[in-house]
This record gives structure tokens, sequence and C-alpha cells, in this order.
């Protein structure tokens, strides 16, 4: 068995985590890495104001005055990330980090693992890290679950859970 730890919005979630009193506003995060710099993540109340990926921040701010604008904080996603590899490695020795906010986990015993999943995303959440747990037979369906996860979804029939997906939710892997 497999599972997925996912943190949503990771960028975002790296940049606002210490920042408790952005939680209650709009809020959407940019890269100024980037060539044209835009909007690359943002929380659901920016959303609901009609903020959208892709973006310009002027643009941003012409839908929602009060919307705060954040740039990436690399440092704190490394953290979060060490963070969640930590915590992976207390449930197996077989971790892979599989993208940034993302790590896969091989189980060699799957008893209670619903159970370990909660206990490490309750964990994560004292850290101030939203976690998404996915479990099942291949790590492919075990990341798919982790991203519908509300907090950990378990699939124990793999063609059942994929079968009424719609095709745009592939676009998530």
């Amino acid at each position: 068995m497999f599972a997925t730890l996912y943190l949503p919005n990771f960028y975002l979630q790296a940049a606002m985590r210490h920042q408790p009193k952005l939680r209650s506003q709009p809020v959407a995060l940019i890269d100024t890495a980037q060539s044209k710099v835009s909007i690359i993540q943002l929380n659901e109340l920016a959303e609901k104001a009609g903020v959208r990926q892709g973006m310009t921040p002027s643009q941003a701010l012409a839908r929602c005055l009060q919307v705060v604008i954040r740039t990436r904080e690399r440092g704190q996603e490394n953290v979060i990330d060490d963070i969640l590899l930590q915590h992976a490695f207390t449930l197996s020795p077989f971790v892979e980090a599989t993208a940034a906010g993302v790590c896969t986990v091989q189980f060699t015993d799957n008893r209670n693992l619903a159970a370990k999943l909660s206990r490490i995303v309750a964990n994560l959440a004292q850290c101030e890290i939203t976690t998404q747990a996915g479990i099942a037979s291949s790590p492919d369906v075990s990341f798919l679950a982790a991203h519908l996860a509300r907090p950990v979804l378990q699939i124990d029939e793999p063609k059942e859970f994929l079968a009424p997906l719609p095709i745009e939710t592939l676009a998530i892997a």
C-alpha cells in the first residue's frame, strides 16, 4: 500500500504560515523570479472575489482592492518540505519526496493506515501546515486520492474510485 501526503496550495501555505491575520483576508501569491510576474496561487477568499491564477498583481487588485499580494518564501518552502518528510519517515522508511509539498510513502505493514495518517495530518496541523492524505494500492491512485481527501481518504477499490472521476481530475497529476 502507498500513501501520499499532499499540502494544498503549498507555496501559499509557506508564505502565510506565520501570519495568521492573513487567513481571514483574500491573498494571492506571485513568483518574482518569473519573467512575467503573475498570480501562481491564491486562497479561497481571493478566488471568491474574482482573482484568478495567471492574473498580474494589478489585475488582481482591480478585481479586489483588499487582496494581499505576497511573494514566494523559498526558505519557508524548504522548512515545510523538511517537516513533511520528517513526519512521513515516522510512518515508514520508504519515503519519496515526490514534488514540492508532496511525498509518497510505501508501507510494509498495512494495519490502521487511515489512523496513522490521521495522526500525521493532526501533527502537521499543530505546525500550522494543512495536509491531505490518500491511501491506495498504487502511488498514482494515492496521489489522486490525496487531492480529493478531506483530510484522509483510503481507496480500497481503485477501479470504483477512478471510474466516475471527470477527465479534468487527471490534470492535477
